[in-house]
């Protein structure tokens, strides 16, 4: 009797792990699975939101180029730059709005510091909010009525000397 308890635990343990080993191995399969998803979700919102064009920012006598993501659509402006890691230092992306308002920003779910320049319907800039702090949801409010924002990386604006007053060329001002 007593080797029939010892071989009846066994098998008892024997069932218990592989059970534990099965149920263990469905819990990573669908770990694994749902950390896949919730990464390429992520990921795909990091991707360009819109239409890239040309723009140029005319400073003190120099022409500055930028590659600008357009934000258009609502969809498009409510994402910005969200959950971008990286943007290169000729990168940009330009929020345009139909009409001229006072336009407000923030850096919700935004990692990079940003410098905001707004953008008045003939294409001068009439504010600037430098390295806007990253993950703030703090409302970047312009001070006059604009009909667009460009963001680009913090510190663009102190390094190319940028200032109020200065010519953006772009289509959207009808001005390139």
């Amino acid at each position: 009797m007593n080797a029939f308890i010892k071989v009846g635990a066994a098998s008892y343990m024997s069932i218990c792990n592989k059970q534990n080993l099965s149920f263990f191995r469905g819990f990573l399969r669908n770990f694994a699975l749902t950390f896949v998803i919730i990464t390429a979700n992520v990921e795909c919102k990091a991707q360009p939101v819109a239409s890239i064009s040309k723009l140029i920012i005319v400073s003190n006598g120099k022409s500055h180029e930028f590659d600008v993501e357009l934000a258009i659509s609502r969809r498009q402006k409510s994402m910005g730059l969200m959950y971008r890691r990286h943007l290169s230092h000729d990168k940009g992306m330009l929020f345009v709005y139909e009409k001229s308002s006072k336009i407000s920003m923030w850096m919700k779910n935004t990692f990079l510091s940003l410098d905001m320049l707004f953008i008045d319907k003939v294409g001068r800039i009439n504010y600037i909010v430098e390295r806007a702090e990253p993950l703030n949801e703090r409302l970047i409010n312009g001070r006059y009525h604009a009909r667009a924002v460009l963001e680009l990386n913090a510190g663009t604006v102190a390094r190319l000397g940028l200032k109020v007053g200065d010519q953006v060329r772009h289509s959207v001002f009808r001005n390139q």
